[in-house]
Formats: structure tokens, C-alpha cells, sequence
């Protein structure tokens, strides 16, 4: 590996691979015979052109957090014989990270939330309280019963503020028939990433349940490609933006916060589940 990296023009120390291997952005290498004086492990050929591809975005992603989500795209989108599901279960591990970068996922992950729940007439007070009570939920990894109901208060006055819907009893719901935008549904979801947070934050996840969420990823892109131009066409304004086609990057950068989600629905929707027989 340190050759070819020096043959591409790259200068790195052996700790730097060792490293690597640990966080799940390269796999362990084959060993080759056993016990003492046994031949140095071998990297396969698509290790060593992932460890190379690596090497070449890492100025682009210096952050390993970031440059995980390379090992962990090819896993979802390439298959197991470039990257080993053991592999992506650690590179998950560190892209989602501890302490600092645990908080910036959940933030992101309440921005996220805001953007399509937010009502032009919303107050900034009521916006602020949506991020922070999410935020919180999420990174403590667990949602009560009363923490539902405060953060579905919470949601409620940025979607439905009092002063365009007062007592009238309506239920607001935006984007197109076919799925519909509202509170409850966002309540599932942020109920759904939460438990995947805490799955992640004590070290529970497996490669069991990644293989389930693989199958359900690639399940629900099919299902998705098929009623995105009819779901576009149906949606104006600002959510007109969560139905156009991704571009590749889209599609890594949001690979972490995607599988959050599919994780989570696996956790605690019935629906959601993914029959044994299907899973490779």
C-alpha cells in the first residue's frame, strides 16, 4: 500500500493505513498463512483502488468523518466484494463520530428537519425551540412520550403557527397527494433517526441490521425513481427541491443521514421491516 501510494505521488506513514483500517475507510488485509513468521496480509485489488481513491479526495475531504462516506457509498452502491459489510459498520462508526461531531450530525439532522417543516409566518422563537428540542432528543438518542409530545408542540408552531391557523382545526399538509407533508409524518421520522442515533451511540449496531437497511435502500430508490418526475410535477415552492434528481456527491454526502433514517424506520416501523429471504 505505501508503494502505491508513493507511485501515485503520495507521501504517507504505515500508522496513517493502520489508521484507516481501524475507522473502516480501508479493510483488513487477507492474511496469508498463519502463526509465527507467517507472510504479511495482501490488500485486494479493489481495496488498493479504493485506498488510492482515498488518497486523491483526501485534500477535497480532509476530515476522516467525510472521507468515510466513500468506503460506505461503494458499500451501498457497489457491492461487497469492494467493500465488506464489516468495513461499512465501521466506517458508519466514524462518519456519525462522538462528542463534537455527534452534535453537528444531530444539528444537521434538526436543520434539515426545520427546512421542510418551516411556515413563512413562523416565528424565530419558534423555530429556534424546534432545532434545539430536536437537536437534544436526537443526540441523547432516546424520545419519551413527553418528549414527543413537546417537540410535536414544537413542530406545530413552526408548521401550523397560531396566527394563520388559530383554532380553526385544520391540519396543514404541503407537497404533492400521494405523500403528503405533516407534522405526524415528520414526527415518525425524527422518532426513527433518534433510535438509530442511539443504536449507533452504544455501539449496537450490526452487520445484521446494515444488510436490512441495504436492502431496504436500494428497495425504496427503485420505488422512489419511479414516482419522483409525478411527485415533482405535483410540488411548487421551496419542497419542490426534495424531489429533483440528485447528483452523485448529493448522493454520497447524504448517504450517512439516509441510512440514519432507513435504519431507524427498520427499529421501529413494522412497515419498514425487510423479510429475512430477502436480505443477500
Amino acid at each position: 500500500m505505501i508503494e502505491d501510494a508513493r507511485a501515485a505521488g503520495f507521501d504517507l506513514q504505515k500508522r496513517t493505513i493502520h489508521d484507516w483500517i481501524r475507522r473502516g475507510l480501508l479493510d483488513q488485509p487477507l492474511r496469508r498463512g498463519a502463526g509465527r513468521g507467517s507472510r504479511p496480509g495482501l490488500h485486494s485489488e479493489n481495496q488498493r483502488k479504493l485506498f488510492l481513491l482515498l488518497l486523491t479526495k483526501r485534500d477535497e475531504m480532509p476530515k476522516l468523518p467525510t472521507l468515510a462516506l466513500i468506503p460506505l457509498s461503494i458499500w451501498l452502491l457497489w457491492g461487497h466484494e469492494w467493500v465488506p459489510t464489516r468495513q461499512a459498520r465501521k466506517a458508519l462508526a466514524t462518519w456519525f463520530g462522538d462528542g463534537a461531531r455527534r452534535k453537528q450530525v444531530c444539528h444537521e439532522a434538526a436543520l434539515g428537519v426545520l427546512k421542510q417543516l418551516d411556515h413563512p409566518l413562523a416565528s424565530a422563537t419558534a423555530r429556534a425551540r424546534l432545532v434545539r428540542l430536536f437537536e437534544a432528543i436526537s443526540y441523547r438518542g432516546r424520545m419519551t412520550a413527553a418528549d414527543r409530545g413537546e417537540l410535536e408542540a414544537a413542530a406545530r408552531a413552526v408548521f401550523e403557527p397560531k396566527s394563520v391557523f388559530g383554532s380553526t382545526g385544520l391540519v396543514r399538509a404541503v407537497g404533492p397527494s400521494a405523500l403528503p407533508l405533516t407534522v405526524e409524518a415528520l414526527l415518525t421520522n425524527m422518532t426513527a433517526v433518534a433510535e438509530a442515533i442511539r443504536v449507533l451511540r452504544d455501539d449496537g449496531m450490526t452487520e445484521g441490521l446494515l444488510e436490512q437497511a441495504k436492502t431496504l435502500y436500494h428497495r425504496s430508490k427503485r420505488e422512489y425513481a419511479e414516482i419522483r418526475p409525478a411527485l415533482g410535477a405535483q410540488t411548487a415552492g421551496p419542497l419542490s427541491a426534495l424531489f429533483l434528481e440528485r447528483t452523485l456527491d448529493q448522493e454520497v454526502n447524504a448517504i450517512g443521514t439516509d441510512l440514519l433514517l432507513i435504519i431507524g424506520l427498520l427499529l421501529t416501523s413494522s412497515r419498514a421491516r425487510v423479510p429475512a429471504s430477502a436480505v443477500p
